[in-house]
């Protein structure tokens, strides 16, 4: 998959395939590239972690979130793998949906906009509860480094029985482990954890 540049004139073409399409990415190439298939890692004792893509399927169209277009793109993603989601699952119960460290960072929250995409009348977001108070960067480092540097989370969260946490990306599980525990130190239980995709 290789993204192009977004050309707006007269006419806009998608990111993907370039055919003429108002949207970033075509109807299309929703309904052939971005058909989710669930994936599934344990990253602690009996703690898993779905994932709706692999990486390598979605890289070109995941790094364009600190881009002019990375909101537009992570709306599609999360409209084709969360709302498919939270269409697909009943939980008889309501459940809270907590995003990882959504704080804005090139004008948008990549984060709150997967969660959003999962609220119904069951799942509930609740943003700005799970905060890293440690700027570290784990791209492109090892697991050794990402455990010499937590990212510090700190819960501002309600009193809640259980929660489902939301990433973009699984790579090493450090990140959710860590959040995991931040939780059920809490008081909260997390269910389960959703990403976009492994980065396995």
């Amino acid at each position: 998959m290789q993204i192009l540049p977004v050309v707006v004139q007269w006419f806009m073409r998608c990111i993907v395939c370039q055919k003429y399409s108002f949207p970033l990415i075509c109807t299309a190439c929703c309904q052939t590239l971005l058909v989710p298939s669930l994936t599934t890692r344990t990253v602690e004792k009996e703690f898993k972690v779905y994932s709706f893509y692999r990486y390598a399927e979605v890289a070109p169209l995941l790094k364009t979130k600190h881009t002019h277009i990375g909101a537009a793109v992570y709306r599609i993603l999360a409209r084709e793998a969360f709302g498919w989601f939270k269409n697909n699952f009943d939980f008889q119960e309501r459940i809270t949906v907590i995003p990882v460290d959504d704080r804005p960072k090139s004008g948008y929250a990549h984060t709150a906009i997967l969660a959003k995409a999962l609220e119904n009348s069951q799942l509930k977001p609740r943003y700005g509860t799970l905060h890293a108070t440690s700027d570290v960067s784990y791209s492109g480092q090892k697991l050794a480094f990402r455990e010499r540097h937590p990212r510090a989370f700190v819960y501002r969260g309600e009193n809640i029985s259980k929660a489902i946490i939301i990433d973009d990306i699984i790579t090493t599980g450090t990140t959710l482990r860590e959040a995991k525990k931040v939780l059920e130190k809490s008081g909260v239980t997390p269910m389960f954890a959703l990403t976009l995709a492994d980065a396995r």
